[in-house]
């Protein structure tokens, strides 16, 4: 699994016109991104991560300041475009596969006690966010 982990003072996403998740305030938007080899297991060690890492303001992370966080399904985070001018998503586990390990590390975090907004997975979503810092980083577990 591979997450691109932003700090921020807000984001949301929108489908349709409609607010669908939103966070304010210091937080963190995650997108996440799905291959074919990823488990529950590695669902859950993303979740431990990404309540514990220390990325907020003071080095603290999300457990110490009851920070809420943004989950957004991304499969373009395994895309390829290394050859040609078009990525091929190869890499990206199929819906299928990857929205119930999407889902796994939402509930995980829930289960560690975090408050935890979505995006829609599959849906054409509009993601807008206030990064702070910028502090941008990429989780891979």
């Amino acid at each position: 699994m591979r997450a691109v982990v932003q700090r921020v003072d807000g984001a949301k996403v929108v489908v349709a016109g409609e607010t669908v998740g939103e966070i304010t305030g210091e937080g963190l938007c995650v997108l996440v991104g799905v291959t074919h080899d990823d488990t529950p297991e590695k669902a859950a060690q993303l979740a431990r991560k990404l309540w514990s890492v220390r990325v907020l303001e003071d080095e603290r992370s999300c457990s110490d300041v009851d920070a809420p966080l943004l989950v957004i399904s991304q499969f373009t985070l395994y895309g390829d475009a290394r050859k040609g001018r078009r990525p091929t998503w190869n890499a990206a586990a199929p819906g299928p596969v990857a929205e119930p390990l999407v889902e796994e590390v939402v509930a995980q975090l829930r289960k560690l006690g975090a408050h935890v907004e979505t995006g829609r997975f599959g849906a054409d979503m509009r993601v807008s966010l206030t990064n702070h810092g910028p502090f941008t980083v990429i989780v891979e577990v």
